[in-house]
């Protein structure tokens, strides 16, 4: 996969993880707001980790 494309799914995780924390803030139940949450960081990890191996594919 390209760069760029590693990139473009690294930020679209990063949006995804986004929207979860949202649909966490709005949600009442505390169980799911937990869930929703730990979704969430995990995607935003996952989302770090597509970055760097975008960055260490770069030529030298």
């Amino acid at each position: 996969m390209s760069v760029a494309g590693e990139t473009g799914r690294a930020q679209q995780m990063r949006e995804k993880a986004k929207h979860m924390t949202e649909a966490a803030e709005r949600t009442n139940d505390p169980e799911q707001r937990r869930r929703l949450q730990e979704k969430a960081r995990k995607l935003h990890e996952q989302s770090e980790q597509q970055a760097g191996r975008g960055d260490s594919e770069l030529p030298m």
